[in-house]
């Protein structure tokens, strides 16, 4: 049997033997979509960022740190400087007011549950009382 039908076989087993909360799945599934579509241009698919212009959020201290301001910069943006892993970023990030709560909820799933990292469900009964403790920005006049 070659290699690849071994890691397959593998990948099969381990499936089928560690059962996953379906809406833990739904929102890992639905998550990375989401992060593909709105973050991934900037934080790269692999969430390494782009060198010292966007940050990385593999492996990310700040992620780990600022649930709260993770999720407000998502939907409102970030600007100004941030720390990530002790490297000063200051490129503006827009946010996505169009995104719902539930989508804060699954992308933030997936964020604190790729590259490593295992945190469990952000459910979005979670989202509201956090977008509330945003500073948001003024709007324009």
């Amino acid at each position: 049997m070659s290699k690849r039908w071994i890691g397959l076989v593998v990948v099969l087993w381990v499936t089928a033997c560690s059962p996953i909360d379906p809406k833990l799945k739904q929102y890992l599934v639905e998550g990375e979509r989401l992060y593909v579509l709105h973050c991934s241009n900037c934080h790269q698919r692999d969430g390494q960022g782009l060198r010292r212009v966007y940050p990385p959020l593999a492996g990310s201290d700040y992620l780990k740190e600022n649930l709260p301001r993770v999720i407000c910069s998502m939907k409102y943006g970030l600007q100004g400087e941030i720390i990530v892993n002790g490297i000063m970023y200051n490129q503006a990030m827009p946010g996505v007011p169009s995104l719902t709560e539930l989508e804060l909820a699954e992308i933030a799933t997936y964020l604190y549950n790729s590259w490593g990292t295992q945190t469990g469900l952000i459910d979005a009964r979670r989202i509201g009382p956090l977008l509330d403790s945003c500073a948001r920005p003024r709007p324009r006049r």
